[in-house]
Formats: C-alpha cells, structure tokens, sequence
C-alpha cells in the first residue's frame, strides 16, 4: 500500500485476524459451560465455516500470514460451534444419543 511504512499493513492484519477470532471465544466457552446451542442458526454457521474455509484458502494462495492464522484459529473456534450446533440438532432429532453417539435403532431382541 502506498504511504504505509514496510509491515505496517501486516500489523494491521494481524491486529485485526486477532480481535475478529477472539470475538468467538465467549461464545465458544459459553457452549462448552452450559451445553446449549439453542438460539444459534445452524444455518447461519455453516455459511460461515464455509467462508472462512475460503478465506484460509485464499490466504494460502497469496501467502498471506495474517489471513491464514485468524482465519485458521476462526475456523478451529467456529467448528467447534458448528459440530456442537450439529450434535443438538441431531440429538434433537433422534439421531444421536445423550452422549452423542448414533442411537442403535435396531429393534430389541428378544
């Protein structure tokens, strides 16, 4: 960029990766404490994930370090709320168990 100092750039990147990847952790530790993706949209996360799948992607075509770690780091945190968003929902549906394993719908034997 023109008029900026030689790293001045990265360090805005990076200033910025980390505070947009850290704004996932509250809710990350919220899940992890009580269990409950309840108001979440599942919907809303799977875009999401998918998009910052892209952006690492990206970054690792042009090499750029500070979009590959946040994004990286972000996709790590916002998994994690996926898959978690995912068990409920599956749960919810039958499809899981308590403790998140596939319920055995054979029929009892006798």
């Amino acid at each position: 960029m023109r008029g900026l100092e030689p790293g001045l750039a990265d360090l805005i990147g990076a200033a910025a990766g980390l505070l947009t990847t850290l704004a996932f952790l509250p809710q990350v530790l919220k899940i992890w404490r009580t269990r409950s993706t309840g108001d979440l949209s599942l919907a809303m996360f799977a875009a999401f994930c998918l998009g910052v799948a892209l952006w690492l992607v990206y970054g690792i075509l042009v090499g750029a370090w500070p979009v590959i770690i946040a994004n990286l780091v972000t996709l790590a945190l916002a998994g994690f709320i996926l898959a978690m968003k995912l068990a409920h929902v599956l749960n919810d549906k039958g499809v899981l168990n308590d403790k998140g394993r596939p319920e055995d719908r054979a029929a009892p034997r006798e």
